[in-house]
């Protein structure tokens, strides 16, 4: 009980102090106004509640697909995600779509309508491995994360890429050719051995190394100032587990970690409650954005886990949003993939008393945050 008071006090404080605060900028000191006012709001608004956010949102979802301002949230609740997450692997090999079929010329207006509705927008990049040439799930040979640093036989190779996500970066423009805001998050679930760029597979300096090089590259040799870099583990137990891989206060904005249900409520909300208190003293101690950068109960079938799960663990915490991974629909095996809700799937009407309460947040709420503008 001690410990829970003590972790509820320093979220209160975080809160406060970041409340209270002057501007201050972002890891990348030359970051375009827009990008700074997000970062400051997104501090500011961590007494506000969470910003509920979905993968993919506005192009698919169960039985549908590319219907203009179409939304399994929106069709629930009426209202469309505070955050909308996007994806960028395959970009790098000049394909027209992503890994998901998404296709990029789609995805930059799903980003700018998101933009100017007030959401805030992040990006993940499952990227190829580029020593194998095999997908970002083709964890060997161990070398490759040091094959693309400086010096490394494929650093070249990486530059090329970097170029094409830096040019997609600069693409994302508002209506009077501002830079849309970015919260980017490469190489995440790093602590796991899945991918290439993970656990096992690379050291962690090698991962810090890479970490930093990327940030560098984008941000002084391509010029891109719209980005907000998001650090972001699998589940983890401990601080210094979820520290030993940190590239340091100097490349990051936002902290998280990625958790999904695959056990029953009790054994998830403790893990769940665990993992963000200590998140909460992280970024406190870093100063930081804290963040549930992905999680996800597959299939969803406990019709109340919204209210009865979820909703207990994210009002104990200090939490800036919360993204839930997408809804992908009918797969070739027969199943039907999804982490939201949709008309008439069994949680629905839990879902929307999740959304109802003033702990949740979705974009109406972000737009009324102006969280672009500077306060």
């Amino acid at each position: 009980m001690k410990k829970t008071v003590l972790l509820s006090a320093l979220s209160v404080l975080f809160i406060t102090i970041n409340s209270a605060a002057q501007n201050s900028l972002p890891c990348d000191k030359q970051a375009t106004p827009e990008t700074i006012n997000l970062y400051n709001n997104l501090k500011k608004s961590l007494d506000k509640g969470v910003m509920l956010g979905h993968q993919d949102d506005l192009a698919y979802g169960v039985n549908w697909k590319y219907e203009d301002g179409r939304s399994d949230i929106k069709d629930v609740t009426g209202d469309y995600p505070a955050v909308m997450g996007f994806e960028l692997g395959r970009l790098e090999l000049d394909h027209a779509v992503n890994l998901d079929s998404v296709p990029f010329d789609k995805m930059r207006l799903f980003i700018k309508d998101a933009y100017q509705h007030g959401s805030v927008i992040t990006i993940s990049w499952h990227l190829n491995n580029p020593l194998t040439g095999q997908t970002a799930w083709d964890p060997s040979p161990k070398e490759t994360v040091a094959s693309i640093l400086p010096g490394g036989e494929k650093n070249a190779l990486y530059n090329s890429w970097l170029d094409k996500v830096a040019a997609f970066f600069l693409s994302l423009k508002g209506n009077n050719g501002e830079y849309i805001p970015i919260i980017f998050r490469p190489f995440h679930e790093l602590n796991g051995s899945w991918f290439w760029w993970g656990g096992k597979n690379c050291t962690p300096d090698e991962i810090k190394q890479l970490y930093q090089y990327t940030e560098k590259y984008l941000r002084d040799t391509k010029g891109v100032h719209n980005l907000l870099y998001a650090f972001n583990t699998d589940v983890f137990h401990t601080a210094d587990e979820y520290l030993e891989r940190f590239p340091g206060d100097d490349f990051t904005d936002v902290l998280g970690f990625d958790t999904y249900q695959r056990n029953g409520n009790e054994q998830f909300m403790q893990s769940a409650n665990n993992m963000l208190a200590t998140l909460d003293s992280i970024a406190f101690a870093h100063n930081k954005i804290p963040a549930l950068t992905e999680f996800g109960y597959g299939s969803l079938p406990d019709s109340t886990w919204w209210t009865n799960v979820l909703l207990p663990v994210l009002k104990t915490h200090t939490t800036a949003y919360a993204l839930a991974w997408r809804n992908a629909g009918k797969k070739k095996d027969g199943s039907t993939e999804f982490y939201m809700p949709y008309k008439g799937q069994a949680s629905e009407k839990d879902f929307i008393a999740f959304c109802n309460d003033e702990k949740i947040l979705l974009q109406k709420d972000a737009a009324k945050e102006k969280l672009y503008q500077k306060h």
